[in-house]
């Protein structure tokens, strides 16, 4: 496989849901260096479904949009239109020349409702978070998590197994060298259910088991499949037959104060690819074609994420809002203590957050209230909720008024809010560790349970999805992920352009720095930056900031930032660098301590620098008139909601 410099024409697809996308990634001569760039994008339906059943089909005519655009002739047409073709076989010209041809494919996917896992572990808080966030972090959706002390009795547990028919399913419990019993237990239950997969009907379900290594024993014999007698049956070599396919791997869990999660999470992605997606219609042909391994969507999107972050040195949190589901990513240095620093990342799913189909979710979960403070006008419940049933049973159907549009977007601020809040915990300390604490730490609380994201060490905050990519003001967007996510200190926001990142996730291994480049130059929006104190308790238009920005040639400002102000500096472009001190007061924090000076540089973007008084939590008046005034002022202070008290009369 071509690699580094001998890539000079690359195509990558997501296979979606719904659509299919297909970008091309050239090496081109720019100011005088060879860089790779994003210069095409096509898509075309997902086809796994009647009449074609062969995601190939999709793949083939996002590829056919590419050459209309292009110019380059990817197909051999002639290839693919003949009956007695070798179907395993790549039909696009390979390698690269000057008009024809690319040098690699590759894919992720997510057709057929990507990966859906269910987790099992002997205690709910310990092997089972753990099992999850190693699910999570696989790229896959947990559709629930089994625990020997989850308050359901056995046939609930084992009807709930049979109902749902995962893609697979991940096993833990116990430190390795401890007791046996519960694991088996929990095996013995798993095997009663006889489970049987989503996809292939003669497919043996694959069952990771990454609990305690004293127990394996137990679990291979307690999944041998038993006749009517109870005597295990028996295969044509005399060896017992297996009712689930079991995958061994190091225990995610192999003492208290230790989580090893990365092997469980490389055999589930090698998992989805050997196994279920060789289920899926046409996938062993796109298995075939592809130069390296088809990721889940989620995990390449995750991956890209990571890589950057170790990269770059930096606290990265993303955000992925689809229609049914909301990703969380995060990638932070936490200090383990001691000093000790490790990079630490998850992801979470908010299966039920979502713009489109998930959409009534967000407005029970979040309450009639907390939607409403987000609109700048007056609206009765049953208008709301009205508004919400239509995009509901609608979910393609965009706002085509500005009311509707707003009353999107205060949706899409609740849906991100709640996903963080359960992203949160989920990235926790472990649980169940005894800490030895000496007389200094007597008296102090023990946050090691507590959650690693810490909004004040936040570097970059990245947003995906239709109601962030595509608002009609790039305004819009950093001023949904600033209400939403509410980073404290010094931050920087972006957004991905066009859903890039899940292809640029598994072409990180194979090439990081065509990965690194296009995103850096095709695939980030820079919005730009944002300083805003941790502050509560203070009175309306109290100062809380001193602040002195120097822009560099001789442009400098300074002033007060006051509570319940915010301020934004728009000429402030993309690529330019300037250098801010803020003062705090009141006790407000900008990440040096409470009234410590802070100075740091930060970078601009198509939105500019934002400072934010506002407090942390947003400080909104109880009276809905003085709200809408403060939600109208916000808005045309950040130019995403400019004359807006017009156009909502």
């Amino acid at each position: 496989m071509a690699n580094n410099a001998d890539l000079k024409v690359i195509v990558a697809t997501d296979c979606g849901s719904t659509t299919t996308k297909a970008i091309m990634i050239e090496k081109v001569m720019e100011d005088g260096q060879w860089v790779y760039r994003q210069t095409y994008r096509g898509e075309a339906p997902t086809t796994v479904e009647a009449p074609f059943e062969d995601v190939t089909q999709g793949v083939l005519n996002a590829m056919q949009e590419l050459e209309e655009l292009s110019g380059r002739k990817i197909v051999d047409w002639a290839k693919v239109e003949d009956p007695q073709r070798d179907q395993t076989q790549l039909p696009f010209i390979t390698p690269s020349g000057d008009k024809d041809g690319v040098d690699i494919y590759i894919s992720t996917s997510s057709a057929g409702g990507g990966l859906q896992m269910m987790v099992a572990g002997v205690v709910q808080s310990m092997s089972a978070e753990s099992a999850q966030r190693a699910a999570l972090g696989g790229g896959a959706i947990v559709m629930d998590v089994l625990a020997s002390n989850d308050g359901r009795l056995p046939h609930e547990r084992i009807e709930r197994i049979r109902r749902l028919r995962p893609d697979m399913i991940l096993m833990s419990g116990g430190i390795d060298g401890g007791t046996t019993k519960h694991v088996a237990e929990m095996a013995e239950l798993v095997a009663a259910a006889d489970p049987r997969p989503r996809l292939g009907h003669s497919f043996e379900l694959p069952v990771i088991y990454a609990g305690n290594t004293d127990a394996l024993d137990e679990v291979q014999v307690a999944f041998h499949r038993k006749g009517p007698s109870g005597d295990v049956e028996l295969g044509s070599d005399g060896k017992p037959q297996e009712m689930v396919a079991l995958f061994p791997v190091p225990n995610l869990r192999p003492t208290l104060e230790s989580e090893n999660l990365g092997p469980a999470r490389k055999k589930i992605q090698d998992l989805f690819e050997e196994h279920v997606m060789a289920q899926a219609p046409g996938y062993d042909k796109l298995l075939k074609w592809v130069g390296a391994p088809v990721m889940p969507t989620p995990a390449a999107m995750g991956y890209i994420i990571d890589t950057i972050a170790k990269q770059q040195s930096m606290n990265v949190l993303g955000v992925d809002i689809g229609g049914a589901t909301t990703d969380v990513f995060s990638s932070f240095e936490v200090d383990m203590g001691g000093g000790a620093m490790e990079r630490i990342f998850n992801r979470s799913v908010s299966a039920n957050l979502g713009m489109s189909y998930s959409i009534s979710n967000v407005m029970a979960e979040a309450g009639w209230e907390n939607v409403m403070r987000w609109v700048p006008f007056d609206m009765d419940e049953q208008a709301l909720r009205d508004a919400i049933k239509n995009k509901m049973i609608r979910p393609t159907t965009i706002p085509q008024a500005y009311r509707s549009l707003l009353v999107e977007q205060a949706l899409a601020r609740e849906a991100l809010r709640l996903s963080l809040e359960q992203h949160k915990l989920l990235a926790t300390g472990l649980k169940g560790v005894q800490r030895v604490k000496g007389i200094e730490g007597a008296f102090e609380a023990d946050d090691s349970g507590g959650s690693f994201i810490k909004m004040m060490d936040l570097d970059l905050l990245v947003g995906s999805g239709g109601v962030l990519s595509h608002a009609p003001r790039r305004a819009q967007t950093m001023h949904m992920l600033l209400d939403a996510f509410l980073p404290e200190g010094f931050t920087f926001l972006g957004v991905d352009s066009i859903f890039m990142m899940p292809h640029l996730g598994v072409l990180a291994q194979v090439n990081a720095l065509a990965a690194q480049q296009v995103f850096d130059r095709d695939c980030m929006v820079y919005l730009g930056s944002s300083v805003a104190p941790r502050v509560s308790g203070v009175r309306f238009g109290d100062p809380v900031m001193e602040y002195n920005i120097d822009f560099g040639g001789g442009k400098s400002e300074s002033g007060t930032l006051k509570f319940g102000e915010l301020k934004l500096f728009r000429d402030f472009p993309v690529g330019a660098e300037a250098s801010v001190e803020a003062k705090p007061l009141k006790k407000a924090d900008v990440g040096a301590g409470p009234g410590k000076p802070r100075t740091e540089k930060v970078l601009g973007g198509v939105v500019g620098l934002v400072l934010d008084g506002r407090g942390r939590p947003i400080a909104l008046s109880p009276d809905s008139s003085a709200r809408c005034r403060q939600l109208i002022e916000w808005g045309e202070a950040m130019g995403s909601y400019t004359g807006v008290a017009d156009k909502i009369k």
